[in-house]
C-alpha cells in the first residue's frame, strides 16, 4: 500500500447553521446557496451557510450565551471553550456568506438549537468534524446577500432540495432536520443525539466526554 493510501487526513472542527421558517399555511423552508465552483471543498453542490471554526471564534463575546441543552450537547464531543466556539462560527458563517445576522452586532446565541454533527469520510483529501446548528429565521435580521462564496442564496422546500445538486451528506443532515421540526418543540431537546459518518451511517453519539471524531 502506497504512503498517500495509508495517509489520513484529520478532520479540521466546522460548523453549520440550517436557518429555517414556516409559514402558518405553507411548508416548511430552510436557508441555501451553491457553492463557487473554485472551492475545493464540494463545489457546485447546494449546502447551508458554514465553515470551519477560527482561533478567534474562541474568544468571541457574544450578546447571549447558549442555552443548557444545546451547550451540553456540542460539549458531547466537544471541550467547553471548542463547544462555544463551534456556536459563534455558525453564526459569524452565516453573516459572512448571507448577510443576515443572528441577532444583532453581538451573537444571540440562545436562539441555536442542536441537530446533529457529520463527519467526512476518511479517505477525502479535505475532512471536517461538523456541527448542524439550528435557528429560526426571525432570529436573523439584515439583507440577504452573498458573499461569493454562496451563490444563488434561496429559501428552499427539503423535498425541492431532491432535484437540485446536493451532497449525500446534506441530504442525510435534511432528513434529520425533518425529523426534528416534526417533534414538537418540548420534545426537541430530547432527541438523541446523531453522528453521520462515510456516505450517511447513521450512528448515536456514545456518551461521555470528547474524544477522537
Amino acid at each position: 500500500m502506497s504512503s498517500t493510501q495509508l495517509r489520513v487526513v484529520h478532520p479540521r472542527h466546522a460548523a453549520s447553521l440550517i436557518l429555517w421558517r414556516q409559514a402558518r399555511s405553507g411548508p416548511v423552508e430552510v436557508l441555501m446557496g451553491i457553492r463557487a465552483a473554485g472551492h475545493r471543498f464540494m463545489p457546485n453542490r447546494l449546502v447551508f451557510p458554514g465553515g470551519r471554526v477560527d482561533l478567534a471564534d474562541r474568544a468571541t463575546p457574544a450578546a447571549t450565551e447558549l442555552r443548557p441543552e444545546t451547550r451540553a450537547a456540542l460539549e458531547r464531543r466537544a471541550p467547553a471553550r471548542l463547544a462555544r466556539a463551534l456556536a459563534v462560527a455558525a453564526a459569524r458563517e452565516l453573516e459572512e456568506e448571507t448577510g443576515l445576522v443572528l441577532g444583532g452586532t453581538r451573537p444571540a446565541l440562545d436562539r441555536l438549537d442542536y441537530l446533529c454533527r457529520a463527519v467526512t469520510p476518511r479517505h477525502f483529501p479535505m475532512r471536517f468534524n461538523a456541527r448542524f446548528l439550528l435557528a429560526p429565521a426571525e432570529a436573523a435580521t439584515g439583507t440577504l446577500a452573498g458573499s461569493g462564496e454562496l451563490e444563488r442564496l434561496a429559501w428552499v422546500t427539503p423535498e425541492a432540495v431532491r432535484h437540485l445538486p446536493v451532497a449525500p451528506i446534506t441530504a442525510c443532515v435534511l432528513a434529520e432536520f425533518g425529523d426534528w421540526v416534526a417533534l414538537p418543540p418540548a420534545a426537541r431537546p430530547a432527541r438523541p443525539l446523531i453522528c453521520l459518518r462515510g456516505a450517511g451511517t447513521r450512528c448515536p453519539e456514545p456518551p461521555g466526554p470528547a474524544a477522537a471524531p
